[in-house]
Formats: structure tokens, sequence, C-alpha cells
């Protein structure tokens, strides 16, 4: 007679031990609208593998009593909400991870919250699930909370449904309205492309279809909630796909050892396999698969593994060891799905970073093409994606990127956007596809670079960056400084803010997304202008420090020179010759740097100019030529 886990627990702990290692590991999510039993649910799940410890059980028992909502009986939903105002409340506001497991398998399940502000939240949860199970109360039936998560499920990947209808001990087991909700949820469920769905009638509370069958549902001849999470199929699809490892670690011990580390995403490899490492293209054939516990013959997907190659080739962190014959495509384009999950609204042409497995490029966004209604999918326009909005975007990286769409390859294809100074994750995003232009423009070669034009005009070229609240003088000084210099023969070309918005930016506003753009074109341009060997001198307020940095960046930092024109906000609205201070406060003009709209001073500009005190224009100007010339930009011709 077999024995059971329980018996192997008191008689042969070292043979439980060995036969859980062994199971298959799945991760799913619950979800749907408040009060749907979701956390009691997952308590219950607990409850009946027996993972439920004395003294936890006895403290369930007494808090059941206190703030339980079953009348003094245990209350399951109290054993995952965990957060005092969670249960204060009787929601769930944070992403509760539970493992449990039974005879066959591990789980680990997300219990995600139903509210719509949480969505991030909920997003979170369904990143790394294989399957969801959303709960329907069977008294409200389907609801447009049931719709959303739905539909961000779909949008996730996940393609294992089960449609759980809970509280039918509360319709005395009704089978008519399991089958109402079950056809309605099924028809709404084939036009969000969600096709693999299970539909169980269970009570979370009294542990109806949960472990068991029902005595209660005759007329339910489907598998309970376990048994069905027992046996569906998830490993298998993905090992059947291509072979992808995103190096994390070059693995160098020694200097008889080089091997390639990280855990595979898609895919089986074995010894002898010819593969090819992206972005570079070089091909080679796995010599090894090393691990800490010995050699390989095979590895599958979610295995950490060292991979030795034939051949010395060079291979770096975020590279992608792919399949030679269906390895990936590259590119630096892309149409994307985001998912904003920042209280900070989106800044299209904002430089973020992009991290994609192991792989971290800097990205720039445009404004999204559209956003989507996640309660009734409409697509809708939008100029940026503000706290858990979704919406349809193109991004740009600055350099080629291995991937997968997400719909093939979830790890390949998901990535999320990181502020960078803040380092806060602020979106998730699904790359859908790579942009054709991004295959039909390369880079042209050209003889004459930016060194000749500028050695031929006896200089060194730069872009020094005049930044500073409206009527601090950045224009002043930097005519001033550009009349010096054209004097003494250096050819210069100055870019003021009022100027390039009657022409290049005159379509733009002054919100923070429009300040963000007018700011990328005037830097892509500064980079043209210093590719051409002039000294560029830049006049604009850019009061976001994120986009200086970006300029900085872009020009490149031995010629880049951010010069801090500092006045109090006292002293430049006394000047305020044109009366645009008076205008701001008296609110006829919005989003006006320093009274409504933020101002980032610099925190270590190349020159900081006291303009606010007893210095004339001319002498500061004077300090701006004197840091150029120290740093090597005003060079005789025969010296450059």
């Amino acid at each position: 007679m077999a024995r059971t886990g329980d018996d192997l627990v008191t008689l042969d702990i070292e043979e439980y031990l060995r036969r859980h290692e062994r199971k298959s590991m799945l991760r799913f999510i619950t979800c749907g609208s408040v009060d749907d039993g979701k956390s009691t649910l997952i308590g219950r799940l607990l409850y009946d593998s027996k993972l439920v410890f004395s003294d936890h059980l006895a403290e369930l028992e007494k808090e059941s009593k206190t703030v339980g909502t079953q009348g003094g009986d245990l209350d399951f939903a109290l054993l995952v909400d965990g957060l005092a105002a969670e249960r204060e409340q009787g929601i769930t506001i944070d992403v509760a991870y539970r493992f449990f497991s039974t005879e066959r398998r591990k789980f680990i399940v997300a219990d995600t919250p139903g509210h719509e502000q949480y969505t991030r939240n909920m997003v979170t949860g369904a990143s790394t699930a294989d399957l969801a199970v959303i709960l329907v109360d069977a008294r409200k039936g389907m609801l447009t909370q049931t719709r959303r998560h739905s539909y961000l499920v779909s949008l996730l990947g996940i393609r294992h449904i089960v449609l759980a209808v809970n509280k039918l001990d509360l319709l005395d087991y009704s089978q008519r309205r399991f089958d109402e909700i079950a056809e309605e949820y099924r028809r709404f469920a084939e036009t969000i492309g969600l096709d693999d769905v299970v539909c169980i009638p269970i009570s979370a509370l009294q542990g109806d279809n949960i472990l068991r069958k029902s005595a209660k549902t005759p007329w339910y001849s489907g598998p309970t909630l376990v048994g069905h999470l027992e046996t569906v199929g998830i490993a298998d699809e993905r090992d059947s796909g291509p072979f992808r490892l995103p190096v994390q670690w070059v693995n160098r011990p020694n200097l008889d050892f080089r091997g390639f580390s990280g855990q595979i995403a898609g895919g089986t490899v074995r010894p002898g396999d010819r593969v090819r490492v992206l972005p570079s293209g070089r091909e080679s054939t796995v010599a090894r698969i090393v691990t800490s516990d010995g050699d390989l013959d095979t590895a599958v997907a979610d295995q950490s593994v060292t991979l030795v190659l034939t051949d010395d080739i060079d291979v770096s962190r975020g590279d992608v060891i792919a399949a030679a014959d269906a390895a990936p495509g590259t590119a630096d384009q892309f149409e994307a799905q985001l998912v904003w999950m920042s209280e900070e609204r989106m800044l299209p042409g904002r430089a973020y970073l992009l991290k994609s497995a192991t792989s971290t490029a800097i990205a720039q966004l445009a404004a999204p093409k559209y956003a989507v209604n996640v309660n009734t999918l409409d697509r809708t326009a939008a100029r940026t994606l503000g706290l858990n909005e979704i919406g349809v975007v193109n991004l740009r990286l600055d350099r080629e990127l291995p991937f997968d769409p997400y719909t093939e390859n979830r790890d390949m294809g998901g990535f999320i956007i990181i502020d960078r100074f803040t380092q806060d994750t602020v979106a998730a995003g699904m790359l859908k596809f790579a942009l054709r232009r991004a295959q039909n423009v390369h880079k042209q070669s050209l003889d004459i670079d930016r060194r000749a034009r500028a050695g031929s005009k006896g200089q060194r070229p730069a872009v020094v960056w005049f930044t500073g609240l409206s009527g601090a003088g950045k224009s002043t000084i930097a005519n001033l400084v550009e009349k010096r210099l054209h004097d003494q023969g250096f050819h210069t070309y100055l870019l003021d803010g009022d100027n390039v918005r009657h022409g290049l930016n005159a379509d733009l506003g002054f919100t923070d997304a429009d300040r963000v753009e007018n700011i990328r074109r005037v830097v892509e341009v500064a980079w043209l202008l210093a590719d051409a060997g002039l000294i560029v001198l830049a006049s604009f307020i850019a009061p976001f420090r994120a986009e200086r940095a970006r300029a900085r960046e872009r020009i490149g930092a031995e010629e880049f020179f951010e010069v801090h024109v500092d006045a109090p906000l006292e002293v430049v609205e006394a000047r305020d010759r044109k009366g645009l201070y008076a205008k701001a406060r008296r609110g006829e003009l919005a989003n006006f740097t320093g009274i409504d709209s933020p101002y980032e001073p610099p925190d270590a500009p190349d020159v900081h100019l006291d303009a606010g005190g007893t210095h004339a224009p001319e002498e500061l100007a004077d300090q701006v030529i004197e840091r150029l010339r120290e740093a090597g930009v005003l060079q005789p011709a025969a010296d450059v």
C-alpha cells in the first residue's frame, strides 16, 4: 500500500522531502471583485492543506471572534489579509503571496486586490503567474471588475483560467445560476482571447468542490479546484518553445573555466546544441551544462544553469544565448503595451531605464497611440498615462535588444520602466513587435566627423547649457558669451528658449510633457550643431534635472557644460520686465516655472553664476569663457 504524504512525515521524513523536492510548481493568482471571496478561498486552501500551525489556528479562532465576518466561525480570509487596514476594511490592498502543497504539486498563490485603484498591485501579482482563478459571487454575477481583471489577465499572457463561481451555498447550490454565469463568462472570454476556461461551482467558506467533490452539487461532473490545479499542464508549454538563456553572470572562477550563468527562459538545451549569442549574432556549440549538483545532460525552462561553449566568443551580461536555428529578433524600436504604475504621470520624450530579463537600456517613450479603458475595453485618445492606466506606446532604445513578442515568451517580451533618478519602477510593459522603420533606418558612415569639422575652425565642439528661472539673466549672459567668442574668431550658435518656440517648437505648450518634448528637440538640434564643430550656447529654463542629465548624456560629458544662472525667486520677480510672474500670480498663466510649476536646480553644475547679487552680466560672462578655456574648448587651430 502506497504511503501518503502524512504517513511519510511521521515515518520517513527524508523520503517525504525527496518527493516534495521532485514536485512541479504552479504559480497562480486569485482575482475578481471586492468581497467575491478571494482571501477566504486561499485561507481555505491553506487550512485544508494542513499548513496552518496550531498557534496560528488559535490566533485565527481568536481574531475570527473579534474582527471576523462569519459570526464567530472561522474566517479564513484572516489567514491572508495581513495588513491592519485590510482587516479593518475587510478588503485586500496589497498582494499577499502564500505557499501550499498537495500530494502532487507545490503552489505559490497571489491574492490580488479587487479595487480599481490597486490595479498596479494586481498586475504585479499576475506578472509571474501561470494560471488565474477568477472568482464571481454567485449572487451578483459578472461585474465590471470581473471583466477588468479578465482583460488584465489576458493582457499579461495568462491563458489558463478557472472561473470559480463562489458563495453558491447562499443560493442553495443552484445549478441554473451557475450555468448562467458560466455561459456569460465564456462568451466574454472569447472576445478577449481566453479559450482555456474551466468553470467550477464552489463555496470557499464551506469547502465545497475545493479539495473534494461536494455532495451538494450532484449535477456538477467536472474537477475540484485543487484537482484541476494539480493536473493542468504548464511546464510543457515553456519547455517546447525555442531555447532562450538571458545571461546574468559571466562565471570565471579561474583561468581554466569560463561559463555563462542564468535562468532558462524557454525551451530545452543539451550538450552539442548549436546556439547563437545575441545581439552580436556569433554562434557556438554547447560543451557542458554545469550546475552546483554536477553536469546535466538536459536543462529546461526555469532551471538556473551555467553553459560552457566550445568557442571562446565574447558574451556579456544582458546577452541572450538562443537556439541557432530559432533565434529571437533584435531591435531598438518597438510598439509596446504599457501599464503605468506611478503617481507621477508618464512624460513622453523623457529618458527612462528599461529592464528586460537581464538587459538594461535607456528608453524614450513616445506619446501613447491610445489608452485602453479597462472597464469597457474601449480605446481612447491620450497624450500621457497616469496611475493604473494602460496604453499602447512606441519606444526607442539606445541600443538593440534581443526579444520575443510577449505573447510568445513572457520573459523575453516583458519589461519594466524605471525612473533613472528615483530608481522607482514606474511601469510594466509587454513588447508587441519591432517597428519596421527600425529595420529600414541604418546609420550612415561619414568620412568627415565632428573632430575634423571643429579642427578646421580652430576650436573644440561644446554645448554650454544656461539654466535658471525666467528673468535670471540666462539670455543676456549667453548673448554676451557668444559676442565675445565671435569677436575672438570662434564659430558659435545661440539657441534661445523664446526663439525656438517661434519655429521649431511652436506647436508645444507648457505642460510637463510639452516641456520635456521641447528640451528633447533642442538637445537633438544642439547635438547636430556640435557635430558640425560649433560651440553651441543654449539658453533654456529646462526645469527638470532628468532632461538636463539626458542632454549631457546625449551630447557627451566632455562636451557638455551646465551653467546655473542662479537668482532667487524674489529677485527675478522684481525684475519681471515682461510681467510674466505677475500674470502667473493672478492665475492668467498656467504652468509657470517657479509659481505653479517646479524648478529643479542643478546639484553640481559645471559653472555656478551668482546672478542675484551685484555681479554685472559681463563679469558672469567672463566666468563662463574662463571655464571653457580651462576645459580646452578654446584652443588655437594648431592644437586641435
